[in-house]
């Protein structure tokens, strides 16, 4: 029972910790490979969103790749075999498919609206009037996406 919960204490607290090649990127993972941090530094301000996305891709990678073998090699006592063992073995060679930008990414254009990307436009227009029977699902969803009170 105290080699069970020294094993849970340990896999609980483990944390691994990538950073990208330039220092922009900097991330940790839990045992379970789940993003728990994330820093950018100001060097991102200088890329466009697929560089960013590719490089903090490949920063979790690598923080998710040693996780899964530290995990792995606590867990070794139980044995290799079973779900969970295929699952660290499946995070160990997992391939991201980044984005891999040629190209700066055009420069967004101005809104109209002064910066507004969205619109209140509830005042706008009277309320649709309510149906005068039951509506089939058919009849409901065919009219498209409402954004009014649903009841």
């Amino acid at each position: 029972m105290a080699d069970r919960e020294a094993l849970l204490a340990e896999l609980s607290a483990l944390s691994a910790t990538a950073t990208s090649p330039d220092g922009a990127v900097s991330l940790s993972v839990n045992t379970d490979g789940v993003m728990t941090r994330l820093r950018l530094s100001d060097d991102v301000t200088r890329m466009s969103a697929a560089e960013i996305s590719d490089l903090v891709m490949a920063t979790y990678v690598k923080a998710q790749r040693e996780s899964a073998e530290r995990t792995a090699r606590l867990m070794l006592p139980m044995g290799i075999a079973g779900y969970l063992m295929e699952r660290l073995k499946w995070r160990a060679k997992f391939e991201p498919n980044l984005q891999k930008a040629a190209e700066p990414a055009p420069a967004p254009s101005p809104s109209p609206r002064g910066g507004a990307v969205l619109q209140d436009r509830s005042e706008n227009s009277a309320p649709e009037p309510a149906p005068s029977g039951p509506v089939s699902d058919d009849e409901w969803y065919g009219q498209g996406v409402r954004y009014g009170q649903a009841w």
